[in-house]
């Protein structure tokens, strides 16, 4: 067996590279796994890329098989879908999931990877990791049947939130972006659409997944008086201003924080890690997701690719990276 692959690196902020890396001899109860596809979440991983998580954070902001330290050099990444090329018999030959950067093999615990469902392509798989912030989100938020709710904020994570939202029977739900170009995402979802000027009012929810001042102060806007913000966004090493006068304190608002690194309050008392994660594996049978993958490219280009998506140059939700030997 190849002992032998290669793994994308963060060389300094805003510079990757590929490096060759030799696998360890797989132990007793390992898994050697081939990729089949990654992907990049353009919210946290283009943070990481441009050397954007504050120092107060590297502990938090670990990946479970990160390398290296914040901001660089380090291999960061969690959406790794492959296939096992060795391991216990019950996992020979199986699709699965895992929490690992880009890497073309690798070796982990077989307990570190999860089976992706027959239901499920391997190319939708990479969405997983996302699916599952947005299952922790909702143990968090705990919607109810008939709310009016607003996402604010069309990136990966938000969309996979509208996706769910839009099982729940009775909601009123808008997707609200600045980016006209979301309206076609939501489309595909099956949820209304919104410019932030035009966002329906009067919510018992707003999920906030903007990243931007800009969007939690409408979001805190659209509630209705002891209505909750459910804040989703990552800023890293950057400082927003919030408005917390005007009618804040009159119509006793929540801004209430939400992670996906812990399981929800709501369920950790019943729930494990691994029971949201196949949860979520689950729910990306429905092939209505496959919307939250925008673009595609190989391996070898994540170099050049990483720091187009962190500009903006490559727009994107979830950008998909394929693997060499993927049939």
């Amino acid at each position: 067996m190849n002992r032998t692959a290669r793994a994308f690196w963060l060389s300094s902020p805003g510079e990757g590279e590929l490096r060759e890396v030799t696998l360890p001899e797989p132990a007793e109860g390992d898994v050697v796994v081939r990729s089949l596809y990654s992907g990049v979440s353009r919210g946290t991983e283009t943070l990481v890329f441009r050397g954007g998580v504050p120092q107060s954070q590297y502990a938090a902001m670990r990946a479970p098989f990160q390398e290296g330290e914040f901001p660089a050099p380090v291999k960061y990444g969690y959406l790794s879908v492959g296939t096992v090329e060795e391991g216990p018999a019950s996992l020979l030959g199986r699709t699965v999931f895992c929490l690992y950067p880009h890497q073309t093999r690798y070796v982990v615990p077989a307990s570190a990877v999860t089976v992706v469902p027959d239901t499920v392509p391997a190319q939708r798989a990479v969405l997983a990791g996302t699916v599952e912030t947005a299952v922790n989100a909702l143990w968090d938020a705990a919607p109810l049947v008939g709310d009016r709710i607003a996402v604010v904020g069309g990136g990966m994570v938000g969309c996979s939130v509208a996706a769910l939202l839009a099982r729940f029977p009775g909601v009123r739900l808008q997707l609200v972006d600045a980016d006209p170009g979301r309206a076609e995402v939501a489309r595909a979802l099956g949820v209304a659409f919104a410019a932030p000027e035009d966002a329906l009012g009067d919510c018992d929810l707003v999920v906030h997944a903007s990243a931007t001042e800009q969007g939690l102060a409408r979001s805190l806007e659209l509630l209705r008086p002891e209505g909750t913000v459910l804040e989703l966004s990552w800023y890293g090493d950057r400082r927003i201003g919030l408005p917390l006068g005007e009618a804040f304190h009159s119509r006793r608002l929540v801004v209430r924080s939400s992670q996906v690194g812990t399981v929800s309050p709501a369920r950790s008392g019943s729930r494990t890690y691994a029971d949201r994660l196949a949860l979520a594996l689950n729910l990306l049978a429905d092939p209505a997701l496959d919307a939250l993958v925008t673009g595609e490219s190989a391996f070898e280009e994540l170099p050049d690719v990483l720091p187009k998506l962190a500009s903006g140059q490559i727009p994107a939700l979830c950008h998909r990276v394929r693997y060499a030997d993927t049939p």
